[in-house]
């Protein structure tokens, strides 16, 4: 598996050779869906909530006559049949996270990117630098890579800070540490731009 090395200008300059225990495993969308699954429900807040019927503050005088009127029989204004009244098995506060074994995740990671290395979707960057913080910078390096109007997130070897906040206020840009990046990072992006030293960062994380 090999993809294009490019220069801190986004120009290509040779081909690079893809370690292929990372990007040469074969997706299975059973792996990939249990483990994108249990990062969004990690990110649930579970702060849904509605009221009881001890907890409205309706009157509990009965509502008419048990009898005489004809209709049925009603005891109080907060039952759940009457607009306003409280919800029959209405959600409540409840915890959505769970976990999957750690070598599943990086089982799910590999799989991920090695599904955008077979659709030839991985691009590796000697350096990803800037001098100033600014969107133009990134904007214009998306550009030079012929990436644009494309999802791509970059994997950086270590934290940078002019290269976060370039990229932070573009809605198809996202930065992440090789360290850190999970599966469903790299599959919310069309395409995975990797500096080269995360590469081995990679291989450590997931040996």
């Amino acid at each position: 598996m090999k993809a294009p090395l490019l220069n801190a200008n986004g120009e290509k300059v040779d081909m690079i050779e893809l370690p292929e225990e990372i990007f040469g495993v074969k997706p299975k969308k059973a792996v990939l869906w249990e483990v994108v699954r249990m990062y969004q429900a990690n990110r649930r807040r579970g702060t849904h909530k509605t009221k009881a019927r001890g907890e409205l503050a309706y009157s509990t005088a009965k509502l008419f006559p048990q009898k005489g009127l004809g209709r049925a029989r009603h005891g109080s204004r907060s039952a759940n049949i009457f607009v306003g009244g409280y919800k029959a098995f209405g959600p409540k506060p409840r915890d959505y996270s769970y976990s999957v074994p750690k070598k599943v995740k990086r089982l799910a990671l590999k799989m991920a990117l090695s599904d955008r290395a077979m659709n030839r979707r991985v691009l590796v960057m000697e350096k990803v630098d800037f001098e100033t913080p600014k969107t133009k910078n990134m904007v214009g390096l998306v550009g030079k890579i012929g990436l644009d109007n494309k999802k791509v997130v970059f994997l950086l070897n270590s934290p940078n800070k002019n290269v976060y906040l370039s990229g932070r206020n573009i809605p198809r840009v996202d930065v992440k540490l090789a360290k850190d990046v999970n599966a469903m990072d790299i599959l919310n992006f069309d395409y995975v731009v990797i500096e080269k030293d995360g590469i081995e960062t990679l291989k450590e994380r997931l040996a």
